[in-house]
């Protein structure tokens, strides 16, 4: 064999040795699919997005607005229904929970058997929040027609609505005039608006 021969086989060689040597070092070590940066990255993304969901849910608040239904004992009550308020929207509280109140319950709330006494044409005039008091100032629509039960209804549902709604004692005025006496049959109105306002 001569010198020419024997130096290719040793080159022949050593290139099988390095073959054999790289497909075994890939062969068994195993590379990571996902590098252990981006796990974290992705298990953080995960918690940021449910600490913004409870987040959301957390800062969403309700009113609560008055109308009538029947209880599982068929009895009529007075039934407290919810309303997404939104103070940057909404503004003052009370005012957004007397304007609910007047439009009246939604379509899937009557189906259900819920309905108000406040008539149609009732409108708010303005809502006033002072210092030390509110007053709710109504057009006379409000207190106009049905004959007395349905007046005494629909003064309980506001009674309920603003007392749950506002912090500070309720005034009630109807066309600007503060109503301590209402309606055609001189209903006697103990202000501010309390449960026993009514109670003559």
């Amino acid at each position: 064999m001569s010198k020419n021969q024997k130096i290719l086989l040793i080159f022949i060689g050593l290139c099988m040795f390095i073959v054999v040597g790289l497909v075994a070092f890939n062969v068994f070590m195993p590379k990571p699919d996902i590098k252990p940066d981006q796990i974290e990255v992705s298990e953080r993304s995960q918690e940021e997005e449910n600490l913004t969901e409870q987040q959301e849910s957390k800062e969403k608040e309700y009113i609560n607005v008055y109308f009538i239904g029947k209880n599982e004992h068929n009895e009529e009550v007075y039934k407290a229904v919810k309303r997404v308020y939104n103070k940057e929207v909404d503004g003052s509280k009370i005012k957004y929970a007397v304007v609910s109140l007047i439009l009246g319950p939604k379509p899937e709330e009557k189906q259900r058997g819920v309905y108000t006494e406040i008539p149609a044409g009732s409108e708010l005039i303005a809502v006033t929040e002072q210092s030390d008091k509110v007053i709710v100032n109504l057009n006379s629509a409000f207190v106009t027609g049905g004959g007395t039960e349905s007046l005494y209804k629909r003064l309980y549902q506001l009674i309920k609505t603003v007392r749950l709604n506002s912090r500070l004692p309720v005034y009630l005025y109807i066309d600007g005039h503060r109503a301590d006496v209402v309606g055609g049959e001189g209903i006697m109105l103990t202000q501010p608006l309390s449960n026993s306002s009514l109670e003559n």
